[in-house]
């Protein structure tokens, strides 16, 4: 078999805001070598490679200056970041987090391993930070999570999450991704996930069927799983996944929280809390980027409520901090 781990430099691309100006994806990183069993990306995308913190600072400037309130940093494995230049993800996340302008830093997915003490300090000393995290589970079996070569059991994932809580306070939102159907997952395997995913509280959840990967580890496993099987666990999955968000979407309600406005229809504004919940609200807002919203009903895993008023601009705010405020199968 021929080695596809490719040697990978720095795909240079500059981004622009989203249409509605509130938000931008910005990659820091590429490449990956956790080479879980059923992933080809470290044979397609090479090894692990990061932007440099002036250069990733650069690009946060430019695209705060041209109007984005938020930016969400993204990468093939976001947690290997700084691995290669002698820096960290904390590093980026204070550096970043300083930028004048900004209202709001987040992950777009961030892989076990990487959610260390280090990394939560500086999230949590990080105002700016959204308290969200995407980290994803893939299955919540032991022998399921062994045979994916993940590196984690299910208590060391549910000690990680309980640190997490501990860190950035009880409120911060845990969504996830969920991988049905590898070689080996019986009934008992597909409940245990399900159980693991309800006890720990998580909101979003992504589901995702397994599908065979030539040169992945994973393609040679006997027991497949049928694909009619996988399907209903897929379905099964999702629905919990619907119950989860709603009942995370719950704990808002009466309370005010913070909607960056990425669109407006006449009265009704529609956006994103800091904990990542979709929310809209009549009011009115003018035209406002960040408006406070009491949060009155759960709706289709969101929240819709009524403009309280305008969130103050950045000199006018005064921060608290983080901890009191926020894949599927490759």
């Amino acid at each position: 078999t021929a080695d596809l781990r490719l040697e990978s430099g720095w795909d240079d691309l500059r981004l622009n805001c989203t249409e509605s100006r509130a938000r931008a994806f910005l990659k820091v990183q590429d490449g990956c070598d956790r080479f879980c069993a059923y992933c080809v990306i470290p044979f397609v995308r090479g090894r692990p490679v990061s932007r440099s913190l002036d250069d990733v600072e650069s690009e946060a400037r430019r695209l705060v200056e041209g109007g984005c309130r938020e930016l969400i940093l993204t990468g093939v494995n976001l947690g290997l970041y700084g691995s290669d230049i002698s820096s960290s993800l904390g590093e980026l996340v204070r550096r970043l987090g300083r930028i004048e302008g900004l209202s709001r830093l987040r992950f777009g997915s961030i892989e076990p391993f990487a959610v260390n003490e280090e990394l939560l300090r500086a999230l949590a000393e990080t105002p700016k930070f959204c308290p969200h995290l995407h980290i994803p589970l893939q299955s919540g079996d032991d022998g399921v999570l062994a045979r994916m070569e993940r590196g984690y059991t299910s208590a060391d994932f549910a000690k990680m999450a309980e640190r997490v809580r501990a860190i950035l306070g009880e409120d911060v939102h845990l969504s996830t991704d969920l991988l049905v159907g590898f070689p080996g997952e019986d009934e008992a395997a597909f409940g245990r996930s399900l159980k693991l995913l309800s006890s720990l509280g998580f909101g979003r959840l992504h589901v995702f069927p397994y599908s065979p990967r030539p040169e992945t580890k994973a393609w040679g496993i006997a027991k497949k799983v049928g694909r009619k099987v996988a399907h209903e666990r897929v379905r099964e999955a999702i629905a919990l996944g619907e119950t989860l968000l709603d009942r995370y979407a719950s704990r808002w309600l009466g309370r005010e929280v913070e909607v960056l406005v990425e669109g407006r229809t006449g009265e009704v504004s529609f956006g994103y809390t800091r904990h990542y919940l979709r929310a809209e609200a009549r009011g009115n807002s003018a035209t406002h980027p960040e408006v406070r919203v009491k949060a009155l009903k759960v709706q289709d895993g969101g929240l819709s409520g009524i403009v309280m008023g305008d969130f103050p601009d950045e000199e006018e705010r005064s921060y608290g901090s983080a901890a009191t405020c926020q894949t599927g199968q490759r």
